[in-house]
């Protein structure tokens, strides 16, 4: 590393700039041609129109233009390279060593065996026609004496949706929903919950609560707008069924509990150019240091890892396994093509402003946040997690919808790297925020937990990694986030809409 640049592997085309670099600054070399922002990359030798351009040395894209050494390489002369171009390396499935001392959190457990790291009460909906009566439900219980005596219960949590109804019966999108909103109702954020639907949906609750019990603790309760006979009336037997299940919920305390009980989705959103290089690979830090401790972590959004799923393959731990992931990469390529896209839809614009140039770029950067652990399975978009270690789950690479999934999935905390930026929460799961690079963090410093641009200044990965490591087990306890504090959660729920609206 340099004090204005760095170069992430011997083999690479291109530096990355430190700070915004004049033009006829050195840099490796080479004299810069043209200003270069800061993340942006330069050019270490003259690349040919048509070459593949490496960076982390592997693939980013394709010269689509001549460019000479010095010149600052992006949209301008680097476009998509073909996909099966990115298909290098070799297998190894990596060995965990674990831990031998016993870390805890103080938790929450469920009568299911699993921990929570909050402790609320839901107000779930089942088509969007109810979403205005849960919040209801919700604000009336919480003006009550008996909402405000409780000592253990966080809050309650009206959850809204966009669908439910005018939509297909039975298709990926109805099953996609149904384990959404189940994943929901059964999470041990919850202490309790109270499902309300209009009663005409598609969504119908009777299918949704099934033959068994919708919670092991069985404190669920459902009601229909239509059966109950109006706004007024569902919103006075809500408030009463809130009251009967905080009863049971506020007798929850927390407890000392292993950390092998975490289960942490990981998102990245609003990525720049040092997304790949800091924030990222800290939490694979985290990530693999949580797995060797018997926990879980969560790596997702597809269209996001698009081009790098080779470094997860090589780690899976099975054929079977790495043949689930590529089975979702050939259903996302249809998926874009069928729908007018392209893979190469993403990156975002701001993505762009940030350094990034191609999605073989960013999702080089992202995959980092999955660390070097073993590839234990890989489920379906809200799918429960029923395995420990290091997972994949499918989904879109727009952060509310991924992050919904990974919270259906069990995910009992989130955390989530950001360049640019990111103002969101995510109830009933906390979400830790952690900045790319100083600028921001110290713009953005009452949004932001974790800072990890210090890594451009020397210190050291496994530092940082220990320090997001830390935050999970302070956050899981009881500590606030910048997000819950500032009171963000309310309206994120967002499950992935597939197939038509009719």
């Amino acid at each position: 590393m340099s004090l204005n640049h760095i170069v992430l592997a011997q083999t690479d085309d291109v530096a990355i700039a430190l700070a915004d670099l004049p033009t006829g600054t050195s840099v490796a070399g080479v004299i810069l041609l043209e200003h270069i922002p800061r993340a942006h990359k330069i050019a270490l030798r003259a690349i040919t129109r048509g070459e593949l351009v490496l960076r982390y040395g592997q693939i980013i894209g394709q010269a689509t233009a001549d460019i000479p050494a010095g010149a600052h390489v992006h949209v301008q002369n680097l476009g998509m390279a073909m996909h099966s171009a990115t298909k290098v390396g070799s297998s190894t499935v990596p060995e965990v060593q674990r831990k031998s001392d016993l870390r805890t959190f103080m938790g929450y457990k469920r009568a299911d065996g699993r921990v929570g790291t909050r402790n609320y009460l839901g107000v779930l909906t089942s088509v969007n026609c109810s979403g205005s009566v849960a919040r209801f439900i919700a604000e009336e219980a919480e003006k009550t004496d008996w909402f405000k005596a409780l000592t253990n219960i966080d809050g309650i949590v009206p959850i809204s949706h966009g669908s439910g109804c005018g939509m297909s019966g039975d298709d990926e999108g109805y099953r996609t929903l149904f384990r959404t909103l189940r994943g929901y109702a059964r999470h041990p954020n919850f202490g309790g919950i109270l499902l309300v639907g209009l009663g005409c949906e598609v969504m119908q609750i009777p299918g949704l609560v099934g033959k068994g019990r919708m919670r092991p603790d069985n404190n669920f309760r459902h009601l229909t707008i239509q059966e109950s006979g109006g706004t007024r009336v569902t919103v006075e037997r809500g408030v009463e069924a809130l009251r009967e299940m905080a009863q049971i919920a506020d007798a929850y305390i927390r407890e000392p509990v292993p950390v092998s009980e975490l289960v942490i989705g990981m998102q990245c959103g609003g990525s720049d150019g040092y997304s790949g290089i800091t924030a990222n690979p800290a939490l694979g830090v985290a990530s693999d240091i949580l797995v060797s401790y018997g926990g879980t972590t969560i790596l997702s959004e597809t269209s996001e890892i698009y081009g790098a799923e080779h470094l997860l393959t090589r780690r899976a731990v099975s054929p079977a396994v790495a043949e689930k992931l590529l089975d979702r990469i050939r259903w996302w390529e249809d998926y874009a093509a069928r729908n007018g896209g392209e893979m190469n839809n993403n990156p975002s614009p701001g993505n762009k402003k940030g350094g990034l140039t191609t999605i073989l770029e960013k999702s080089l950067g992202a995959v980092a946040k999955g660390g070097s652990a073993p590839l234990e399975d890989v489920y379906l978009y809200g799918e429960a997690i029923d395995k420990k270690g290091f997972v994949f789950m499918d989904s879109p690479g727009y952060d509310p919808c991924s992050v919904t999934g990974q919270v259906a999935s069990g995910a009992n905390l989130i955390v989530f790297t950001t360049g640019r930026g990111s103002v969101s929460g995510y109830k009933p799961v906390p979400c830790i925020k952690v900045a790319t690079n100083s600028q921001m963090y110290e713009r953005l410093k009452e949004d932001m937990d974790v800072n990890t641009g210090d890594i451009l200044a020397g210190v050291p990965l496994a530092h940082k990694g220990q320090e997001i490591f830390d935050a999970f087990v302070r956050v899981a306890s009881g500590g606030t986030t910048k997000s819950e504090a500032l009171g963000f959660g309310g309206v994120e729920f967002v499950p992935w809409q597939i197939g038509a609206v009719m």
